[in-house]
């Protein structure tokens, strides 16, 4: 299906629409032919406060929770897309709460997965994060072991029309909780904290983010992890663009955080194919059925995904640039 048709006459949900992504992809979406726009997510303020910003006609609003099946249930009803943005995303969180961050982030993916395939929903794509590659925090774990049912879930669908799949990306400019707010705020104080003057990170635009999931949502046969190719920086590069006159305070790594980030392990890259501007981690399942373009540019023996050993970098002058144009 062409992307420029992907959304003609559709009924799109987004859980978690409230958010940086979801406010950013359903004003993308409503330049396009699409019949109806449903934001599900628990604030109700949030929604408020979107609703009088985003006027369009075909906008509904839906107070809910991932965790709650049966609410999803009729969310769902004459629903055709589905984006799962919902999540408990802040590390220290999740690592202070886990009993809740397993009940959102896992409980709710099985919900998603449940709801979808009985009301039956055509796609269903997922947001990850680099943190879910192999995690040593509690939020890249539960995001995991989403990523593991979204690809199953292709298998439970039985001869159902439901497919799954999954986009994973790094650290998004402007996002909530981005630290670009934060060093803006420290800026002030004429000292920025860095925890480790080696430590890197993918990094991605909300615009890019955006576009990476609707051109993946036109791609996805069901079951695929999509990775795209984006440019590392270092965190006190970003320091540098953002106050460039305050002294640098390095601090140490905190609890659950890495050096550097990692997308695709060297065990995953077994299975993963190369295509101009993405990877795609391929299911290891006997019902996963290749594509004529994904039976080629296999990588080779020992690739990984890092961070720090990416090719592509962002400069000082590059985040600098970034940051203003937030």
């Amino acid at each position: 299906m062409a992307v420029d048709n992907l959304f003609e006459g559709k009924t799109v949900l987004v859980t978690g629409g409230t958010g940086s992504f979801g406010k950013k992809f359903i004003k993308r979406i409503l330049n396009d032919p699409v019949k109806k726009v449903i934001v599900f997510s628990r604030d109700e303020l949030k929604q408020y406060e979107m609703a009088q910003q985003y006027t369009d006609s075909r906008m509904r609003f839906f107070i809910g929770d991932v965790r709650d099946k049966e609410r999803l249930y009729r969310a769902f009803d004459g629903v055709d897309i589905v984006v799962h943005a919902a999540a408990l995303k802040q590390v220290p969180a999740c690592e202070y709460n886990p009993f809740e961050a397993i009940k959102t982030n896992i409980g709710g993916a099985e919900n998603i997965i449940e709801a979808a395939i009985d009301r039956g929903i055509e796609k269903v794509i997922a947001l990850s994060t680099d943190k879910a590659c192999s995690p040593i925090n509690l939020y890249g774990a539960t995001k995991l072991a989403s990523d593991k049912l979204f690809v199953a879930a292709n298998a439970y669908v039985g001869d159902k029309k439901t497919r799954f799949a999954i986009v994973r990306y790094g650290n998004v400019v402007g996002s909530r909780g981005s630290v670009v707010p934060f060093f803006q705020k420290m800026r002030k104080t004429g000292k920025v904290p860095v925890t480790d003057e080696r430590m890197t990170r993918f990094w991605i635009t909300l615009d890019q983010g955006v576009q990476f999931v609707i051109d993946s949502l036109g791609r996805m046969q069901g079951g695929e992890l999509f990775v795209p190719k984006i440019p590392s920086m270092k965190v006190v590069d970003l320091a540098r663009a953002i106050a460039p006159e305050c002294e640098i305070e390095i601090v140490g790594i905190r609890p659950g955080e890495k050096l550097h980030e990692s997308m695709i392990t060297e065990d995953d890259a077994r299975h993963t194919v190369e295509c101009d501007n993405y990877y795609i981690i391929q299911p290891e399942f006997s019902w996963w059925h290749m594509s004529g373009e994904n039976r080629v540019n296999r990588l080779p023996e020992g690739f990984n995904y890092t961070s720090n050993t990416n090719t592509q970098w962002l400069t000082v002058e590059d985040l600098r640039d970034l940051v203003e144009q937030l």
